[in-house]
C-alpha cells in the first residue's frame, strides 16, 4: 500500500546560487579573521593556556595584551575591504596588520595602561571604606575605556587618513552618543571571551569573526553618528 502522494519526497533546501555565494563569502571572512587573530595573539593564547590564574601576573599579561589592539585593527581593516569586495583575499589581513600596527599600538597602549591602573585600584580598594564609592566609578572607567579602545581600532580602519589624536578623541564621544550599540559590543565581546576561555579551539574557529563583523557594523554607525554631530555643530 503506497503512502500519501508526496510523502516519500525528500526535503530539499532550495537556495539560489547568489545566496550560497553570500554564505560562503561570510564563512571565508570569518575563517580568515579567526586565523589572523589566533596567529597574531599566539603568545597570549599560549600563556593563558599555561597559567591558570593570569591575574596574578598583571605586568606579564598586560604586555602580551598590547598585541590585541593591532590585531583588532587589522580585522576591522579586512572587514573594511570586505565592504567593497564580498570575498577579499586572505593576504589583505596581514597587509592591514602591517599598515595599522604602529597607529593601533600607539592608541591601544594608553588604554591598556588606564585599564591596568583602574583595575589595580579596584583590587586595592575593594575592602576599604572609600572603595564603596570609588570601586563602581573605577569599574565604569574600565568598561568605557575598553569599549572606546575597540571603537578607536575600528576608527583607524574606517578612515586611515584621520589623525590618531582625532581617532582617540572621537572614540569615547561616539560611544556616549550611541551607548546602546556600545553596550551590545561590550556584551558580545564578553561572551566571546567566555566561550573562547571554555572551548579555545572551537571558540577561536567560529566565534570571533562572527562577533567582530557585528562589532564593526556597530562601530561604523557610532563613528558616522559622531561625525555627523560634529559637522552639524560646526555649521
Amino acid at each position: 500500500m503506497s503512502g500519501a502522494p508526496g510523502t516519500d519526497r525528500r526535503l530539499r533546501l532550495n537556495v539560489g546560487y547568489g545566496s550560497w555565494d553570500l554564505i560562503w563569502s561570510f564563512v571565508h571572512r570569518v575563517l580568515v579573521i579567526n586565523l589572523g587573530l589566533a596567529a597574531a595573539n599566539l603568545p597570549l593564547l599560549a600563556a593563558l593556556q599555561l597559567v591558570h590564574q593570569p591575574w596574578r601576573y598583571p605586568v606579564f599579561f598586560g604586555l602580551l595584551s598590547l598585541g590585541v589592539g593591532p590585531s583588532l585593527a587589522a580585522a576591522f581593516g579586512y572587514l573594511r575591504r570586505a565592504d567593497d569586495d564580498e570575498r577579499p583575499p586572505a593576504a589583505e589581513l596581514p597587509r592591514a596588520y602591517r599598515r595599522l600596527f604602529g597607529p593601533a599600538l600607539l592608541l591601544w597602549t594608553p588604554c591598556v595602561l588606564l585599564i591596568a591602573m583602574a583595575a589595580t585600584d579596584v583590587f586595592v580598594l575593594r575592602d576599604s571604606a572609600p572603595g564603596l564609592a570609588l570601586v563602581p566609578l573605577l569599574v565604569v572607567v574600565i568598561l568605557v575605556t575598553g569599549s572606546s579602545a575597540v571603537v578607536a581600532m575600528a576608527g583607524l580602519a574606517y578612515d586611515t587618513s584621520r589623525p590618531r589624536r582625532r581617532v582617540l578623541l572621537t572614540a569615547p564621544y561616539a560611544l556616549l552618543r550611541r551607548w546602546p550599540l556600545g553596550l551590545m559590543n561590550l556584551g558580545l565581546l564578553a561572551v566571546t571571551l567566555a566561550i573562547v576561555n571554555q572551548a579555545p579551539l572551537l571558540g577561536l574557529a567560529v566565534v570571533p569573526g562572527c562577533v567582530l563583523s557585528v562589532v564593526w557594523r556597530n562601530a561604523c554607525a557610532m563613528i558616522e553618528r559622531a561625525d555627523t554631530a560634529a559637522e552639524s555643530s560646526r555649521s
